[in-house]
């Protein structure tokens, strides 16, 4: 799957950027999340670099036919109707693990969306693990590994830093990213 991947990569021009070493626990804040595309890029990423990941999706993806695969790439089922507390439920798992990292898309949707959600940052200060800030840049062709972030506990500040390093990136659909 790697020289798959890896050729892939190289027909479409694409570049990894990987400048950090990647923790064994930590959340993945990847953005821009502007099409189903990332999805693929992200996929081809991981098996490049020989990653394990785990990444949250609307539970609606879990059913038959696609439900295995999901499973298989790792990923969570997440469903939205229920009130039980997710930050809680990853922090446990990365306390019962040597291995865990989470991949999350701030803005939640592949929609334009001003108001990122926090709970990547709240996920990964209760569990006490950095968040890495990941890309995918379609105009540069470029995606990677960018910055390694230590959550301080102050929200706003913070989210204005995490928000600031992916202000020169740029999604399939740029309308569609703001920070």
């Amino acid at each position: 799957m790697k020289l798959i991947s890896e050729s892939i990569l190289e027909y479409k021009g694409w570049k990894l950027v990987n400048d950090i070493d990647l923790p064994e626990k930590c959340v993945i804040c990847i953005a821009p999340h502007t099409s189903n595309w990332d999805f693929f890029w992200g996929n081809i990423f991981r098996h490049v670099l020989h990653l394990r990941v785990n990444f949250l999706m609307k539970k609606e993806w879990f059913t038959f036919p696609l439900g295995n695969m999901m499973r298989i790439l790792g990923g969570i089922p997440v469903d939205r109707s229920q009130k039980t507390s997710l930050t809680d439920s990853l922090s446990e798992i990365f306390s019962q693990h040597e291995l865990f990292r989470l991949v999350i898309t701030p803005e939640g949707t592949r929609q334009l969306n001003t108001e990122w959600k926090k709970g990547f940052y709240f996920i990964a200060l209760k569990a006490n693990v950095p968040i890495v800030l990941a890309f995918i840049d379609y105009d540069k062709k470029e995606m990677g590994f960018g910055k390694l972030f230590i959550p301080t506990g102050d929200v706003d500040k913070d989210m204005v830093e995490i928000m600031a390093f992916y202000r020169d990136k740029q999604g399939k659909f740029p309308e569609r990213f703001h920070v």
